[in-house]
């Protein structure tokens, strides 16, 4: 099935998904040509939970896909990562990011196209789903879930493009598409925080085996608190996450919520849905896709594990490399910067987050005295990012390229303990406690609290997760930070909209591009 555009996402879905915990292997099928059209769906609470499922799917995109995977894209265009792969034109919207040579006709046009995808089912299903006979209380859980999703899709859209279209209902008339204009930011947050404070009510604060991966109240609790410093609401930041992080830093909060007893056991990838995990995409091994099906229902796996994987990865199976990681032969993506490494340096966490193949290997691709041998990738450093790294174990499938079951944090406690210092202005003695928990746990000593240590321990603790880019244009680092990539300042805090969007609408590019 041809990839559909923003516009005409919005008129029609696919349905051909799984939710929740993909490890069951459920999925919910549409028979022909895998497109529904929504006036003749939503008949019925079966249907419903396929449109709640379609709501969802869009969220597999984080670590499901190529260049147009957001964790992928984002973490080019930090500091701490080079896109790397076979050369410059490997995943050339992956390299752009890298390099800031990044133009509205060479921007990955699926990252826009995949959110918006999912804001068009969530506002579907919140227009459907008030005349839908079904039983009443699933019917608010569902109508909660979808504002959580569609805050979710919004809160990345203008974090990443920051000036877009804000639609909160169907458009089903291709006479409606060019009154399509972009909304001030602004405007934005505050429909995002109006969708979450009216979900938190009405979301389940656990949530059985079979239903994980779905909106909890603590996920949107936490998701709201974000937001909220995003839009400069500190006070109201630190409320939120107060909430999920619980009285006490470093003890379970009302929630459940609590530190993983060591980091590396958050890259333990059998510990899924863990105690820290407060919203986690969950990837499956078992949907068999392949190029044949890839992009039509069945990209169902972590595909950026296969992407960050060392190119050519073989170890010695004697002596001491036998002891080494039986890493996958990767694609060798998301390389690591000399100025990441040397930040985690000493720092135990290092241990979790880069694999030093360089040193590994020794001398030469092939040096006989190494324990290794692997393909240099574009911009090689020899470090590689090895949160998410699949091992020969993790394959089951024929195709293992497209079907890894590793699942990937969006939201993890972490994350919330620092957020709510730095929302606390980085000073007192609960942003120290906060910050305390997180250093402990690592295994680094506390350091006084401050906004610049704050930032200091969101880089060692969540690098690679998506979050760095985010970090520095919120905070005014980017300029500073990102030079030696060549970002512009006034420029590149936002991404272009891709050129293939303003077809008859009424946009505008942002600023510069």
């Amino acid at each position: 099935m041809k990839l559909i555009s923003f516009k005409q996402s919005l008129m029609a879905f696919g349905v051909l998904l799984t939710l929740g915990a993909c490890d069951t292997d459920e999925k919910l099928e549409v028979k022909g040509d895998g497109v529904v059209y929504e006036e003749n769906f939503y008949r019925n609470e079966t249907e419903a939970y396929s449109g709640l499922v379609a709501a969802y799917d869009k969220l597999g995109k984080f670590a499901g896909a190529m260049e147009n995977a957001p964790l992928l894209f984002l973490n080019s265009a930090s500091d701490d990562f080079y896109a790397g792969g076979g050369g410059p034109d490997d995943q050339p919207g992956l390299q752009v990011a890298s390099n800031y040579s990044i133009s509205p006709g060479n921007i990955p046009p699926n990252i826009w196209a995949d959110y918006y995808k999912g804001v068009a089912r969530c506002n579907i299903m919140l227009a459907k789903l008030p005349a839908i006979p079904m039983d009443a209380a699933k019917k608010t859980r569902f109508t909660a879930e979808v504002k959580a999703l569609r805050a979710y899709y919004y809160f990345d859209l203008v974090r990443m493009f920051k000036n877009i279209p804000l639609i909160l209902a169907p458009i089903v008339l291709k006479e409606e598409i060019p009154l399509v204009e972009q909304s001030k930011p602004e405007v934005v947050y505050a429909q995002i925080e109006k969708d979450l404070n009216e979900a938190i009510a009405d979301l389940p604060i656990t949530l059985p085996s079979a239903e994980l991966g779905r909106f909890t109240k603590g996920a949107a609790t936490a998701l709201l608190g974000k937001v909220y410093l995003y839009d400069n609401k500190k006070a109201e930041a630190a409320v939120e996450l107060a909430k999920v992080n619980g009285t006490t830093p470093g003890q379970p909060s009302s929630y459940g919520y609590n530190l993983m007893p060591k980091f590396s056991d958050l890259w333990n990838h059998a510990n899924k849905f863990n105690t820290e995990s407060i919203f986690e995409i969950a990837y499956t091994d078992k949907s068999n896709a392949d190029w044949g099906n890839f992009e039509r229902g069945d990209d169902e796996g972590n595909v950026a594990a296969q992407l960050m994987g060392i190119r050519d990865y073989t170890r010695k199976t004697a002596g001491i490399a036998a002891l080494l990681p039986d890493y996958i032969n990767g694609w060798g993506f998301m390389v690591v910067t000399n100025d990441l490494r040397t930040a985690l340096l000493g720092d135990p966490r290092y241990a979790s987050t880069i694999f030093d193949a360089g040193t590994a290997r020794g001398t030469g691709n092939t040096d006989p005295n190494g324990l290794i041998t692997y393909t240099d990738s574009y911009n090689e450093t020899g470090y590689h990012f090895i949160k998410y790294a699949a091992v020969n174990s993790d394959i089951k499938s024929s195709n293992p390229f497209l079907n890894f079951g590793i699942n990937t944090y969006i939201i993890r406690l972490a994350d919330t303990y620092l957020l709510e210092a730095e929302a606390l202005g980085g000073t007192g003695a609960r942003a120290q406690a906060l910050l305390d928990a997180v250093r402990l746990r690592a295994g680094v000593l506390p350091v006084p609290v401050s906004l610049d240590a704050i930032y200091a321990e969101r880089r060692l603790e969540l690098a690679g997760e998506g979050h760095r880019w985010f970090d520095l244009v919120r905070t005014g680092q980017a300029a500073a930070k990102l030079a030696f990539k060549g970002f512009t300042a006034g420029k590149n805090e936002a991404f272009p909209i891709p050129y293939s969007e303003f077809n008859n609408t009424k946009m505008v590019q942002n600023d510069l591009y």
